[in-house]
């Protein structure tokens, strides 16, 4: 028993004679007939009987019909979003950093949909820091992660869209806030929030400072951007972190770095081993063709 069967089955059930359905189906009558009777013997009872002129269902073959539909309703669903997907729709798993999700992620996601109104792309959203991200994207959750550079272990292909300034944030009663650009040796005496190790970006910090012959005094460790900003309003510490709008809203006063050593590189990275579907790959296309600066 096949497919084909099954659609010959069902057809013969509502045409209820065999030059009819053959017809319908484009086939010739004998190949229904021995359709109908391979599947009667597969199934050891009969499916149709003659009445008249008609050919109707058995008990057993009105019993069969209710699964031969709801198989072949689950097979046509199944197939139409196949193809759906095939010409472009479907739905794009992202993760992001949580920074990237006031601004750059929903205005990508925003543009893609004006310029694309009919294409019956949908996104999902999801956040979190760059080490759970990768491992997301390894794991099949996520089709597009934008993150920290991954480590190159990993084999996922990485292309830098977005650069970020890194500026120190000090509390507006510290004495650093007399400034309004600082070079690092001068934060040497004070103790400051770091990223956690697990960071993407926390090698780029260390980097700075090590370029300047200085071992930071680290306070604190944390993972989000958001949390040191918030520790370091409260008095906490100092930190070098990426600028984001969100600073402006804090109690902090954000110091340009002079000179400046280092910048955090946004990556948008994919896992080129696995087949990327067509809406996702043209989302990619999309954000490659915006990008500000080459990779």
């Amino acid at each position: 028993m096949n497919l084909y069967h099954l659609r010959y089955f069902v057809t013969l059930a509502y045409m209820q004679q065999y030059t009819k359905a053959a017809k319908q189906l484009c086939i010739a009558q004998p190949s229904l007939s021995h359709a109908i009777a391979q599947m009667e013997k597969e199934l050891g009872l009969p499916l149709f009987e003659k009445s008249g002129r008609k050919t109707t269902l058995t008990r057993f073959g009105e019993e069969f019909l209710v699964y031969a539909e709801h198989a072949l309703t689950t097979l046509d669903a199944g197939i139409e979003s196949i193809q759906r997907s095939a010409h472009g729709e479907g739905l794009i798993r992202l993760g992001f950093l949580r920074t990237l999700g006031v601004e750059f992620i929903p205005g990508l996601a925003a543009a893609f949909l004006k310029d694309n109104p009919q294409s019956g792309v949908e996104f999902s959203f999801h956040t979190g820091v760059s080490q759970s991200l990768l491992e997301g994207l390894a794991a099949g959750k996520f089709d597009l992660v934008f993150c920290s550079e991954p480590p190159s272990r990993m084999n996922f292909t990485a292309i830098p869209v977005l650069k970020q300034d890194l500026v120190l944030i000090v509390p507006k009663d510290h004495p650093l806030a007399n400034y309004h650009t600082i070079d690092l040796l001068e934060t040497a005496p004070y103790p400051q929030i770091f990223f956690e190790k697990s960071s993407g970006i926390r090698s780029v910090v260390e980097r700075m400072f090590s370029q300047i012959g200085i071992e930071p005094q680290i306070a604190y460790e944390t993972e989000e951007d958001q949390v040191i900003a918030g520790l370091v309003a409260q008095g906490f510490g100092i930190a070098v972190v990426p600028y984001m709008d969100l600073l402006l809203k804090l109690d902090v006063k954000i110091l340009q770095i002079d000179p400046l050593v280092g910048e955090r590189k946004l990556f948008m990275v994919n896992d080129g081993s696995i087949f990327m579907p067509p809406c996702v790959r043209n989302f990619r296309q999309f954000v490659l063709d915006r990008r500000t600066f080459p990779a």
